[in-house]
Parts: structure tokens; sequence; C-alpha cells
């Protein structure tokens, strides 16, 4: 076999979104603000989830996990993106290259997980209301999100390492940062073992968790089916529509993105894919969330509302005289 094209990598050189000069400012300016916009509003999600009173199911628990999640996949890579826009310096070194192929790769793959605990809340929530408080528990939760943790931790350890002893032809990475496919498409030799995985251990981490959502899902529908009510429709599919939307948001451009061959490999189409789950995603969960949550709307008022008194009067309790006025009225 010819080995002359073969080097030792000690940086990549990522080549960004665009090659234009001219496109930068535009790329820079509309990636920084759905950048701040995702960050904003999933930090006021697990601020109302942390604090408020009225937000202390399990389900919000796992809401501020999702929003936690989010903020953490998109700052893996925005900000790195963002200085490589605007410096022009677009190299990485290689070992920050494979820290980010690994931090990107578990923190991406838990977002699943975290949907799929969310979808067995809804399920339990919908079919056995009764039961709920005592099988979908704080400490069920926290033990479901750790046992994840640590499944996608493993299963992105082992992709690290099996990219990192990849023999490479060239330095130049057709993406915006460190990712599995464009890594593969470096490699001098087509790496069988990682495309074995990918599509047999990647997958199971990957789809289990959305084959477990879509069987809540059937299991919901059957259940609401047999009550043959339309007020029963309306209150799951009230209960669920902003899940389900959040789903098919990731599961449409994960799957998209890593379910087939390197060699199919398409520069542009995937590069816009990732912009999507890695910055449009996260700027729309909380939206969804808030949007089309009365609980979670509500929360955010309320804590609008604590962020006004404190920049007017700087305490949140109201002035004295608004509790005199309001008990003479009452």
């Amino acid at each position: 076999m010819d080995t002359r094209n073969w080097t030792e990598v000690t940086e990549f050189l990522l080549l960004g979104l665009s090659s234009r000069p001219e496109m930068q400012p535009i790329i820079f300016g509309v990636i920084l603000s759905m950048y701040l916009i995702a960050v904003t509003g999933n930090t006021m999600l697990i601020i109302v989830a942390r604090t408020d009173p009225k937000l202390q199911a399990p389900m919000y628990f796992l809401l501020s996990q999702l929003s936690l999640v989010d903020i953490l996949l998109t700052t893996i890579i925005v900000p790195q993106m963002l200085v490589h826009t605007m410096t022009g310096i677009q190299t990485i070194s290689f070992k920050n290259c494979i820290t980010q192929l690994f931090f990107f790769m578990a923190i991406g793959s838990m977002e699943g997980h975290l949907l799929a605990a969310m979808a067995y809340d809804r399920y339990v929530a919908i079919c056995k209301p009764l039961h709920h408080s005592t099988i979908v528990t704080r400490s069920l939760c926290l033990r479901i999100t750790s046992t994840s943790f640590v499944v996608v931790s493993l299963n992105s350890l082992l992709y690290s390492v099996l990219a990192a002893r990849l023999t490479f032809c060239g330095n130049q990475i057709t993406h915006f940062f460190c990712d599995i496919t464009p890594l593969l498409k470096l490699s001098c030799t087509r790496p069988v073992v990682n495309e074995m995985l990918i599509f047999t251990e990647g997958a199971a981490i990957i789809l289990s968790p959305f084959f477990f959502i879509l069987a809540s899902y059937v299991r919901i529908g059957i259940a609401v089916a047999r009550l043959h009510s339309a007020a029963a429709l309306k209150k799951a599919i009230s209960t669920c529509s902003s899940h389900i939307l959040v789903v098919l948001l990731l599961y449409g451009s994960v799957i998209r993105m890593y379910q087939r061959p390197s060699s199919s490999y398409d520069l542009d189409q995937d590069r816009q894919v990732a912009i999507f789950y890695t910055v449009v995603t996260p700027m729309l969960n909380p939206m969804i969330y808030s949007l089309r949550n009365q609980e979670v709307k509500d929360a955010l008022c309320r804590l609008w509302k604590k962020i006004r008194n404190i920049c007017y009067s700087g305490d949140f309790q109201p002035a004295p005289q608004s509790r005199v006025t309001q008990h003479h009225i009452s």
C-alpha cells in the first residue's frame, strides 16, 4: 500500500461555513445572535425550573437538564466558530479536535436520552395518572440522567479513541467543528471498524431513545383511543405537543447526518444540517416549551416581575403602601 501521502497530523484546518470573505461578517452576526438567544432562553428555563415552587415536578427537572445540555452543546461549537470566522485563523490542534469530538458526541447523545425520559414521564402522566407521583420521582430522574451520562460518555470515548488512531492524508476538515464524519473522510484508508460502530453500537446509542419515545407515544395513543373522549385527546395533545416537536427537530437532523456511510458525505448539505442541530435547535427548544406550556409561561412571567421588582425597588416584596391598599380593597 502506498504510504507516501500519510502524514502525522498535529493540527487541523476547519474550513468553516463559507470561504467567501464578504460572507464572514454576516455569518458572524447571525450565528452570534442565535447563540445569545439560545443561551439566554435556556438559562431562563433553568432558573424558573429550579426556583419556581410550581415547577418542582420531575418533568421540569428533566426540562432544566435538557436546557443545560442545549447550552453545553451549542457552547462546545459556536464560540470557537465565531473566533475562527472573525480572525480568519481556522486551525485547531489535534488534541483539541479530539476533545471537542468527545464532548460534542457525549452531550449530543445525552439530549436524546433526556427526551426519552421525558416521554416516559408523559406516558405515566397520561396512562397512569393516579400513580404518576409515586412512579416518576426526582430520584428516578436523577438515576436515569446519571446512568445515561455514563453510557453516552463511554460511547463518546470509544469514538474519540478510534478517531485519534486514524491515519490522515490531510488536515483540512470540510466543516466548522470536529465531527466524526469529516474525520473519517480524511482517513487514508477506509475506516471499516469506525463505520461499523456508527451503524451498530452508535446507532443503538442514538436510536434506542428514539424507539423508546416512539413506543411511549404508541402506548399513549392506544390509551387515549380507548377513552373515546375528545377532551382526553385534547389534553394529551396539549401535554405532549411541545415534546413531540422537539423530538422531531432533533432526530430529523441527527438521523439525516449519521445513519449513512461516509462515502455519501455531502459538504454543503451536511454543514447546513449541522448548523440546524447545533445552533437552531438549542435556540428553538426554550421557545417551544415556553410558548406551548402555560405553567412555564406563567413561571417566566413571575420571574420577570421579580426582576422588575429588583430593578425598581431592590426587593422581592411589594412596597408597604401596596399591601395596605390591597388589604383595604379586599
